[in-house]
């Protein structure tokens, strides 16, 4: 049974050949599984028998220019296209520490938001052009990688603490962070699909909490 088999079973609440089963490794763990004999060149999905589920992402930044600040032997500062200057440590896989945001208010985050247009190339043609047919003819279960909400505006964009204090104090500014990014997802992906490559699902991660507890309430939220 295909893993688009299986996937598609499991949402109509059918039975299947097993569960479906897939993860995400940081590329420290996949440093490690090279080191302790996972072959070169070979997909962990393949060699650990997981189910093959392949994502379609877009560029939903405002697009600010990458560029290294300072780097060393054990790390590295740059930004980001979300106008964030970060530092990553060499040797470790962790969340950066995020350093300074260009999104800082609302007259700010109205100079990002005019950068945030759908523009033709935000897409990796080249990449579902080789590895659509591939996935494909494998019959692995394909998903649109959407990235909207509190995760990528607290961390990636504006910063937690401003974000939190927002949400109680400007949620109308909170609502069009987000919808302004989730407009641009959805105007993407219907590139992706008008170019007639069709996914089996929309992908939502969105982090909301930390160590057994969410940042804020529900209804905060709602």
């Amino acid at each position: 049974m295909t893993s688009h088999e299986r996937m598609r079973r499991m949402y109509a609440h059918q039975e299947a050949d097993r569960i479906p089963v897939t993860d995400s490794p940081w590329a420290a763990t996949m440093q490690r599984w090279r080191r302790e004999g996972l072959p070169e060149g070979v997909d962990f999905r393949d060699h650990l028998g997981l189910d093959t589920i392949q994502y379609i992402g877009a560029d939903n930044s405002p697009r600010y220019p990458v560029r290294t600040i300072e780097e060393t032997d054990a790390y590295r500062i740059s930004t980001s296209r979300w106008g964030v200057t970060m530092k990553q440590w060499k040797g470790a896989a962790s969340t950066p520490e995020f350093l300074r945001f260009t999104i800082v208010d609302r007259p700010s985050w109205e100079q990002a938001r005019a950068r945030m247009a759908p523009e033709r190339d935000r897409i990796d043609w080249d990449r579902l052009k080789r590895d659509y047919p591939v996935w494909k003819k494998r019959g692995d279960w394909i998903a649109a990688h959407f990235w909207f909400g509190f995760d990528v505006t607290h961390s990636w964009m504006v910063g937690t603490e401003r974000l939190l204090m927002a949400l109680a104090e400007d949620p109308e500014w909170c609502m069009d962070l987000f919808k302004v990014h989730l407009e641009l997802d959805l105007a993407l992906f219907d590139q992706v699909w008008d170019a007639g490559y069709r996914f089996d699902e929309i992908f939502w991660p969105d982090d909301m909490g930390y160590k057994g507890t969410p940042f804020f309430s529900t209804a905060m939220y709602r």
